[in-house]
């Protein structure tokens, strides 16, 4: 039974002691509490407790000093060219290229790596290329990022229909049912995407990958959002084979910011149409002639100049997870997340009443180490979770709060209905500000606080969060 945590019974040692025999399985990652210590040490140095891993993941000082001492030690310059310098760097830019379809177990026959500048910009470059036409379909599930969302409008724009297939409150899975009866939908012969979040990053349930070939099965080609997925879970594409996968390198290891990918099938790429073209995508271009010719594979997709000093970091922070194994990383996770769960949902005010609503499943399964909850007062009454951000601020908890870029699970989850919702954008057809949204809907709660563990996550850091919720019991 989960010993939990009482207002100033349990000091911290006597808590993790508690956590250790509820969840044995933590032992095994006591390495990542001597890398805490030894490779993230500004965290204690700076009193900081980092909560907001699904924001962006963190980077080990010898990831920064390893990139460092490659530069200082190298001469690199624009990879387009064939002089010294750009082939040492397209020689850097390769192995990275070739380290991710490693670390993705993808096969490079059947796999190419498109370096981006994060997974929103992987996301774009599927919408935009992806051959829409009138009678095809773009399926997807409610609880997507604002990046897949916006998909709709290429689509839409192309004469394809957009149907969205809901998630389930108050547990936020997929609807089984109406996901396989929205499979049937495919158009045979034409062109049909199914996107959908391998991990969601509202609220962290982890969606079926079995729905991949299922759905190619029906004629859909797969697009999976795996960014929240891949920086505390294993993606074998040896496995899974997903059509495209876009992510951001930051939010697995932190450095560097503005690189991300899309991993796509050879087969699958092959049916992109660019509408347009730019530097380093062509082979030839003319003014007189009028006439331009892409690039085969990557860098048709690749457009003007890649960050391509930053492109080594990727390689060494990939060789950093696995160095670790994100099979470590992942036990790390699910024993921090699942006593959290427990000590959030056994908050109370005194008469009983919970402190928190969890959104999203309440124990481990089938879910990843993000956690979104609201705090309500003793009367039932939501507290504003830009009061709970600024009271964490004060004692420097980064945690994060709002909607997430995902409004589909935010409004199923915080009970906002689509008449509320209609009302609203029918009086404001230009610009709607956050105010003023807020105001319509009857001033609900329209956002959430967000909490996510990872990879140096300590006991300490979540034992500290719960002593910060305590705060608010018996609110005001």
């Amino acid at each position: 039974m989960m010993t939990i945590i009482q207002k100033e019974t349990l000091s911290l040692e006597a808590a993790e002691a508690a956590f250790r025999q509820s969840y044995p399985q933590f032992a095994a990652t006591h390495r990542l509490d001597e890398l805490r210590g030894a490779d993230y040490s500004r965290l204690g140095r700076l009193g900081q407790i980092y909560l907001d891993y699904t924001g962006g993941g963190l980077y080990a000082d010898s990831q920064v000093r390893a990139h460092m001492e490659l530069l200082l030690g190298h001469v690199f310059g624009n990879p387009h060219s064939t002089n010294p310098t750009s082939l040492a760097m397209t020689e850097r830019v390769e192995r990275a290229r070739a380290y991710v379809l490693e670390f993705f177990n993808a096969a490079p026959e059947e796999y190419v790596v498109i370096f981006t500048a994060n997974a929103s910009g992987a996301l774009k470059l599927v919408g935009e290329a992806y051959p829409f036409g009138p009678g095809d379909h773009y399926l997807l599930t409610f609880d997507n990022h604002n990046s897949v969302n916006g998909i709709r409008e290429f689509a839409r724009a192309k004469g394809a229909q957009v149907t969205y297939a809901p998630v389930l409150p108050p547990d936020l899975y997929i609807d089984a049912d109406k996901l396989a009866a929205c499979l049937d939908l495919a158009r045979s012969g034409g062109h049909n995407l199914l996107a959908y979040p391998a991990q969601s990053n509202f609220s962290g349930v982890q969606h079926s990958l079995e729905w991949i070939a299922q759905a190619q099965a029906k004629g859909w080609d797969v697009l999976l959002d795996a960014a929240a997925f891949v920086p505390t879970n294993r993606l074998d594409l040896g496995r899974w084979q997903p059509d495209f996968i876009t992510l951001s390198f930051y939010k697995m290891f932190g450095y560097p910011t503005g690189v991300g990918c899309l991993l796509a099938r050879r087969a699958a790429l092959a049916k992109l149409h660019r509408p347009w073209f730019a530097g380093g995508t062509i082979t030839v271009a003319s003014v007189q002639g009028d006439r331009y010719y892409l690039h085969e594979g990557a860098e048709a997709f690749e457009d003007g100049t890649l960050n391509y000093l930053t492109l080594p970091a990727v390689e060494i922070g990939l060789r950093h997870l696995a160095q670790i194994g994100l099979d470590t990383i992942h036990t790390r996770v699910a024993c921090l997340t699942g006593w959290l769960l427990d000590q959030l949902a056994a908050l109370r005010h005194h008469n009983g009443m919970p402190l928190v609503r969890l959104y999203g499943p309440v124990n481990t399964s089938r879910r990843g180490g993000t956690i979104t909850l609201n705090f309500y007062d003793s009367a039932g009454h939501f507290i504003d979770h830009r009061l709970v951000e600024q009271r964490a601020n004060e004692v420097n908890i980064s945690l994060r709060t709002g909607c997430f870029c995902n409004p589909g699970g935010g409004e199923l989850a915080l009970g906002i209905s689509a008449e509320e919702l209609s009302a609203c954008f029918v009086r404001s057809t230009e610009r709607l500000t956050f105010d003023e949204f807020r105001r319509c809907i009857d001033d609900k709660s329209t956002g959430a606080v967000r909490i996510s563990v990872g990879l140096v996550t300590t006991f300490a850091d979540v034992y500290r969060f719960i002593q910060f919720a305590q705060g608010f019991v018996n609110y005001p």
